[in-house]
């Protein structure tokens, strides 16, 4: 099944399918990790001081590229629902902190263009 930009649904954050069904518990988890590493970072705790093991950091690098595509895929559905209200490109360049309606439609093709490479498994 996929979704509005006909991109199949993918593993994201605790290994749970990308998109609505994503539970807040594991959004919390996901982010207690992110958090406790931080944390021991910022104490400059070595391995395990704060009961942060190599899995959790490793378990913590695997997240990073599941939430991107999960945000882009937010920010190009976003881009879609604002066009769709009628929003002029050089409003949704203006709420994206950018500087030209240019920046803000060749941003959405950057994002579609790569959730699409993603949905064929060329990336």
């Amino acid at each position: 099944m996929s979704d509005d930009l006909g991109i199949e649904p993918r593993t994201g954050l605790a290994g749970l399918p990308l998109g609505d069904g994503v539970p807040a518990g594991a959004l919390q988890r996901d982010a207690a990790l992110l958090g406790r590493l931080l944390a021991d970072a910022g104490q400059g705790g070595g391995a395990g001081e704060r009961g942060v093991s190599d899995e959790d950091v490793a378990a913590a690098l695997a997240l990073f590229e599941d939430m991107r595509t999960a945000l882009d895929r937010l920010e190009a559905q976003v881009v879609i629902e604002a066009r769709r209200r009628g929003m002029e490109w050089r409003q949704i360049a203006s709420h994206q902190g950018m500087k030209s309606s240019q920046a803000a439609s060749q941003r959405y093709q950057r994002l579609v263009t790569r959730l699409e490479e993603i949905r064929q498994g060329i990336r």
